[in-house]
């Protein structure tokens, strides 16, 4: 989730306040983090699950209708930092946000931590090569490769869609590829990206026109309704709606939801949508001005011409 919500949760210290300005009154309260995170905090230079919700009640009790719960405590990818992220919750809707504590557990760094050196994007260009496996479009053998992580319900991804799909109009020889990244937030987008995941998988035509069929219907999909709702969209799409609806319910397509998943959280994916260009992650895509995107994308194409005399790639 990201546009406004973004700058709102960009700074940890601000959050609490400008989440607070239209707070109706509600009690405070912190989510329980799962029992794996409270392990991981237990084994290793980590900071507890109780020591972040301290920190946390410290710098939003005072905030009325505002709430959280710890997403995940996990050593960070710069040495000795732990990576905490947490879901935070008030009026103007939830977004999962992290930050960095350092050993001493006195400070905490909040923003991204963005990868450095002189080919910053090749190690996530390459996991992504490696393991991105979803429904694709464009020559496979183009020299800028973007890959979509994305949720069926989510809004900000329905917006992104017609600003992804003019960047692939513009850039042809794009290849493009689709990751489910479901939010748990978002109580039926599980369940949108199983079926997705068996569409994906027996027709990309009809793919492309389900993902559509489920932005545009979006607003009308709730989670009593889900299934009949992608059941019909299915068949709309030119799929069997029925073998769809039985394939989604397969521990074999969760399985398959869940690696995309995983795979997004091994890039460091916190939100929907998000793009990475050749492995350059793009976390904020409707902010992201469009000539910026296609900046980089011709960049990223001339990078690669450029190389082909001494050897290219």
């Amino acid at each position: 989730m990201h546009s406004k919500l973004s700058s709102l949760f960009s700074c940890l210290v601000l959050a609490g306040s400008l989440l607070a300005q239209t707070a109706p009154p509600a009690a405070h309260k912190a989510a329980t983090t799962p029992a794996k995170t409270q392990a991981a905090s237990e084994n290793g230079n980590l900071p507890s699950e109780s020591t972040v919700n301290s920190f946390l009640q410290d710098y939003f009790g005072n905030q009325q209708g505002v709430t959280w719960k710890i997403m995940g405590i996990k050593p960070a990818k710069a040495p000795a930092l732990a990576d905490v992220a947490v879901m935070m919750s008030g009026p103007q809707g939830q977004q999962v946000i992290e930050f960095y504590v350092t050993p001493d557990e006195k400070h905490a760094l909040v923003g991204e931590l963005i990868p450095f050196g002189s080919h910053p994007f090749a190690e996530t260009r390459q996991q992504l090569k490696q393991k991105a496996d979803g429904p694709s479009k464009g020559p496979a053998n183009s020299p800028v490769t973007i890959v979509e992580f994305s949720d069926l319900q989510c809004p900000h991804c329905k917006n992104a869609e017609p600003i992804v799909e003019k960047l692939l109009a513009d850039e042809p020889n794009v290849h493009f590829i689709w990751e489910n990244f479901p939010l748990p937030s978002h109580n039926w987008a599980f369940k949108a990206a199983s079926y997705a995941d068996c569409i994906g998988r027996e027709n990309k035509d009809a793919f492309w026109k389900f993902t559509k069929g489920v932005f545009d219907a979006q607003e009308q999909i709730t989670e009593q309704n889900a299934d009949e709702k992608l059941t019909a969209i299915s068949t709309a799409s030119g799929v069997n709606g029925a073998q769809t609806t039985a394939c989604a319910a397969k521990p074999e397509t969760a399985e398959r939801v869940a690696n995309s998943i995983a795979l997004g959280k091994d890039v460091d994916v916190t939100g929907t949508p998000t793009l990475f260009i050749n492995g350059r992650k793009i976390g904020n895509v409707t902010a992201a001005p469009y000539e910026y995107l296609k900046s980089i994308v011709d960049y990223d194409v001339k990078q690669a011409g450029s190389a082909k005399p001494s050897g290219g790639q």
